[in-house]
């Protein structure tokens, strides 16, 4: 078969990027005065979730040494529901993969898969919360604003989701997305951050936004009170900073890794376009991918594959990469079974393109519309077919940086990633 020739082209994005984050956030911390409320030798804990988020060591050790500066005693509680496999040991690897290390922001870590029941909410679920934060006087929730992959609302990804599925922990994140069945993501946030805010002592937040080449961009300390007006504004910012695909329309999107650290479906679906349905895009996705490729999974994943089974086709290196048991645990915990699914895999990559191509349309291979990107996060350069040539000319935001060649597939019949060197 053959195949479409590929371009190298880069994307111009509007991309705001905060210099110095430390600062950032010492300053923000001092603008809302919250000090007043935390007495010399108080405990105060500190959130840190499980996402890939840009600087986060940094920002966490600048909150912590505040903390320290204001008297108090920080400690670090990884947010991160059921991932890390479910386990304490897991999630505190998963922490210190990132840099969040006790050697590097200067405090105690405290993993626990253990929680507290603190209420119940008007639907009659039990609202879960970390035990080791809840023992603490003070609990700062700093969290990444940011559109989620599958639910849809005022609040999505943010301080309010660190609150319910990052502090609820395993227990808590079963609960809240089996409760998603019978009733809307927006009530259960309203119902859990509201016994949450009441009774757990949440001193502030630290919410973060990110431009569309995965850089801290914004930087905002929120009181307690207004973390649902403040989530709000910042989600509707993030939701313009959002990197996207330069072509609403593929027949086929090649991505060379997915991952935890990328997405919480692996691959951002805001991105591919398959937030309200695994496999079609639909009148409310802005793009449209009639086949997605997996090349692979990234290192900071850990061998979670979730998301994957949103993909049609991958290849033997990505199923033999696999943590099976920690996928199942998140996907079956976050009530998206479909995600730990594998697609149909090849041996090699051209072995997997060509399948893939042979089920979009009538339309010639070596006249498909393709796109490879490296991730969802890195798509400031990527790979398009020859067939999106005029539409490339028409663009002042795009630039092309080589002629179309062929696709760079080696002997072994694998292809190069879009970036040299990368994982894949």
């Amino acid at each position: 078969m053959s195949l479409p020739r590929m371009m190298r082209v880069r994307q111009r994005f509007d991309a705001p990027r905060l210099e110095d984050v430390a600062r950032a956030t010492r300053d923000e911390l001092q603008r809302i005065d919250v000090a007043g409320r935390v007495q010399p030798g108080e405990t105060v804990a500190i959130t840190v979730g499980s996402r890939g988020i840009s600087n986060i060591a940094e920002i966490t050790r600048a909150i912590v040494q505040w903390v320290k500066e204001i008297g108090g005693i920080p400690f670090i509680v990884p947010a991160m529901g059921s991932h890390g496999g479910g386990t304490a040991e897991g999630q505190r690897g998963v922490i210190e993969g990132y840099g969040v290390t006790e050697a590097y922001v200067g405090c105690e870590i405290r993993s626990s898969m253990e929680t507290v029941v603190v209420d119940q909410t008007p639907q009659g679920f039990p609202v879960h919360f970390d035990r080791h934060a809840w023992e603490a006087r003070h609990v700062i929730v700093a969290g990444r604003i940011k559109p989620h992959t599958r639910f849809v609302g005022p609040i999505e990804s943010g301080l309010h989701k660190m609150m319910l599925i990052g502090l609820g922990k395993h227990e808590g994140a079963k609960i809240y997305h089996r409760a998603i069945q019978d009733h809307s993501f927006s009530d259960i946030i309203h119902a859990v951050a509201h016994v949450v805010l009441e009774r757990c002592r949440v001193l502030c937040g630290i919410a973060m936004v990110e431009n569309a080449l995965d850089e801290t961009a914004l930087i905002e300390a929120v009181r307690p009170e207004r973390f649902f007006e403040r989530e709000q504004a910042l989600l509707t910012q993030a939701r313009l900073w959002l990197p996207q695909l330069p072509f609403r329309d593929c027949d086929l999107l090649i991505v060379d890794e997915i991952g935890k650290d990328i997405s919480g479906t692996g691959m951002d679906t805001n991105v591919v376009g398959r937030k309200y349905n695994d496999h079609e895009a639909t009148a409310h996705d802005d793009t449209n991918c009639r086949r997605i490729f997996v090349r692979g999974l990234t290192e900071k994943t850990h061998g979670n594959a979730t998301g994957l089974g949103l993909a049609e086709f991958t290849n033997r290196r990505t199923v033999d990469a696999m943590d099976v048991e920690i996928t199942k645990v998140n996907c079956v915990t976050a009530g998206h079974p479909t995600g730990a699914m594998i697609p149909i895999w090849y041996e090699t990559d051209r072995e997997a393109i060509a399948a893939a191509l042979s089920t979009a349309g009538l339309t010639p291979p070596e006249q498909s519309r393709v796109m490879h990107i490296t991730n969802t996060l890195r798509l400031e350069e990527l790979l398009v077919s020859e067939a999106y040539r005029n539409e490339l000319s028409a663009r002042d935001d795009l630039e092309v940086v080589s002629a179309p060649t062929d696709m760079a597939i080696d002997a072994t019949g694998n292809l190069a990633s879009v970036i040299a060197g990368a994982h894949r």
